[in-house]
């Protein structure tokens, strides 16, 4: 291809759960953009992939759904993108539909609809190995043959199949041609005279009959004359009691059932399977809750015991930095900038990646594997009597590790009432920034050789515990008491237990890593730079603890105090409270300027511990610490977070209100 053409656009679309997303981060790697669709908050994740030919393509990774009828705004922005309404990315030149090969009738339900759009088509058969192990039979070439597009075999997760895929995306696709699902007469008469009001006034765009159906129900956008028959039409059927939606529907799944019986396509005898063996452990009523408390444990005390290596090692390099720049340089304000400004404030807070990336790892292997499904099942009940759906455990457990993707996650709760709900209360789950400063103080509490790994864990457990808690409570009075109604009933797809994908959780950890030290490299860099300033100037004395009292954030500090006093927080632990608004994780990088703790997390928690007031007293005793931690359970998480509640919201009233 040209330098000079511009590279080909392929959407990537599925049903939740068909391995979309894994066979789209095996097909782009690393090479991968993540932002936000213009307007929204609907995560827009793109990929630059390369035919066997070495041809660049970009991949459109749209959100799960099930039909191009869409019910949540995450469906309407993926709807939208394929019709080339969505600013920023172009009308896909083909579309690659990812299916579950396990479940074939209702997969290519979304099949058909796509179809319908005009565009280029390849459908990937996606998990055959987990078809062919249920006894399913698999004829790609029948399918092919039977449905006009091509069908490929993969297994996402082995990396099967990639090479023909590439190969096939780097070919010209031929376009679906007509639609092979028969409508009912009365349908197909008024979907016929739509589509040609379409044609008429827009002769060169495709996929008429698709914006015919559109159109019909309910759809805004298109010609005149196209929009007056569909209301017409719409208005005949409602006076006839004609449910035409549900006839259109029962006509794509006689057509597929019949189509896949034709196809030689077998659906295996029905046996136990391993996931039904495990789900008679995990979603038992009292073995299920056993299980994830046992997952959960796990998992903090992982945060503990696992990361302390890597966390020594990165204590060690900032340590070094440190000595080898005060040796390297001569004494002045520059060297004091970059040693305790730059390094304490940065590598205060850069010392615990290896707990966030232990806390991504396993959420992505429990999302992976199928675990996360049923952990929404299991909560269903415990959810409904606070007042929410099921639906709500997904983006609440998304706010553990950050509370923005969390609260961007709410838009697929239907229910507004159940949806605000969730975004009030999801700043309650402790985030993944917080655990520096959750770590910092229980350490400062509580010696090491006083309290075991084990003990931490318990400990940074009843911390999240105690904010879901509160979580489930003000849920419950928001929606009880103040928005009132019930929640919808879960629906849920419960999808096979699945071998994780080792690169997608890397690939995932990598994301979080890049964006966490992005963040350290501009944010708490710059604030760290900022706090040095704030600490050091005015330059009225030469003793350090002298100097800081004196200085501008001392004096900021001094002002908070008589506030903060009888809370146990001295002037100190008020200059961290102002700075840790702007990002949580501020605070220990603040204390750790305020103590010349030099980056070092051993020596800012042995600078916390012998810290003391001007009596003699310490100011970090347990109960002190105490405080701090219940502060930081209960604070909003950050302006980031203010910032997405009020757009999600579309109103100041709900960040106020907060």
């Amino acid at each position: 291809m040209s330098q000079d053409q511009p590279r080909r656009w392929i959407a990537v679309v599925g049903n939740p759960n068909a391995g979309k997303s894994t066979l789209f981060n095996a097909l782009t790697g690393l090479r991968q953009r993540v932002g936000n669709y213009p307007g929204v908050t609907v995560e827009k994740r793109t990929g630059t992939a390369y035919t066997l030919h070495g041809e660049a393509i970009e991949l459109v990774d749209l959100p799960g759904m099930y039909s191009l009828s869409p019910r949540s705004p995450d469906e309407e922005i993926a709807r939208k993108v394929l019709r080339g309404e969505s600013d920023g990315i172009p009308q896909p030149d083909a579309i690659l539909c990812v299916v579950d090969a396990s479940n074939l009738e209702r997969n290519l339900f979304l099949v058909t609809q796509v179809m319908e759009l005009g565009i280029p088509v390849l459908v990937a058969l996606n998990m055959v190995d987990l078809a062919e192990a249920r006894g399913v039979r698999i004829r790609p070439g029948e399918l092919s043959q039977r449905m006009g597009v091509k069908f490929l075999p993969t297994v996402a997760t082995r990396g099967k199949g990639l090479v023909e895929l590439r190969a096939a995306l780097g070919q010209k696709l031929s376009d679906p041609g007509e639609r092979r699902w028969v409508m009912p007469p009365q349908l197909a008469t008024a979907v016929g005279q739509i589509a040609a009001a379409w044609r008429d006034a827009l002769p060169a765009e495709l996929g008429a009959e698709g914006r015919a159906l559109e159109l019909l129900a309910g759809g805004k956008d298109g010609p005149e004359g196209a929009r007056k028959l569909a209301a017409a039409w719409r208005e005949r059927f409602r006076e006839q009691a004609y449910d035409w939606p549900a006839a259109v529907v029962q006509a794509r799944y006689a057509y597929l059932k019949e189509m896949l019986g034709q196809a030689g396509v077998g659906h295996g005898q029905a046996h136990l399977t391993w996931t039904d063996r495990i789900d008679a452990l995990v979603l038992n009523p009292v073995a299920g809750w056993g299980v994830l408390a046992g997952i959960l444990t796990l998992l903090f005390t992982s945060i503990f015991s696992i990361a302390a290596y890597p966390m020594e090692w990165i204590d060690i390099a900032f340590s070094a930095a440190g000595g080898w720049l005060q040796g390297a340089m001569p004494a002045g304000l520059f060297r004091d900038l970059l040693v305790d400004g730059v390094l304490a404030g940065v590598g205060g807070v850069v010392i615990f990646l290896p707990q966030i990336l232990i806390l991504f790892f396993f959420l992505g292997l429990l999302e992976d594997s199928g675990y996360l499904a049923r952990a929404a099942f299991l909560l269903d009940r415990v959810m409904h009597r606070v007042g929410l759906s099921g639906k709500s455990f997904i983006p609440l457990l998304s706010s553990y590790a950050c509370a923005i993707p969390g609260i961007m996650a709410t838009r697929t709760v239907e229910d507004p009432k159940d949806r605000l709900t969730t975004i009030l209360v999801a700043p309650l789950m402790s985030c993944s920034a917080r655990i520096p400063v959750y770590t910092t103080l229980i350490a400062a509490a509580v010696p090491a050789a006083v309290m075991p790994s084990w003990a931490k864990a318990g400990a940074m457990l009843g911390l999240y515990a105690l904010g879901t808690g509160t979580a489930f409570v003000l849920a419950w009075l928001f929606r009880k008491k103040m928005m009132g109604g019930g929640s919808p009933p879960l629906i849920l797809e419960l999808p096979p237990y699945r071998r994780p994908s080792l690169r997608t959780v890397a690939l995932r950890m990598w994301e979080r890593a890049v964006i966490f030290l992005r963040r350290a490299g501009t944010v708490i860099l710059a604030l760290s730079i900022l706090l040095w300033f704030l600490c050091n100037f005015p330059h009225t004395a030469e003793d350090p603890t002298e100097r800081l009292a004196q200085s501008f954030a001392g004096q900021i500090g001094h002002a908070l105090e008589p506030v903060l006093r009888p809370l146990g927080f001295d002037w100190r632990i008020g200059i961290g409270l102002v700075a840790s608004l702007a990002a949580r994780e501020v605070f220990v990088s603040t204390m750790s300027i305020v103590y010349h703790a030099g980056g070092e997390e051993e020596g800012l928690v042995q600078a916390m511990r012998s810290a003391s007031w001007p009596d003699g007293s310490l100011i970090y005793t347990p109960l002190t610490c105490l405080a701090l931690l219940v502060f930081y359970v209960y604070a909003l998480q950050c302006l980031s977070t203010v910032a997405v509640v009020r757009r999600e919201t579309g109103s100041w009233k709900w960040p106020a209100f907060m």
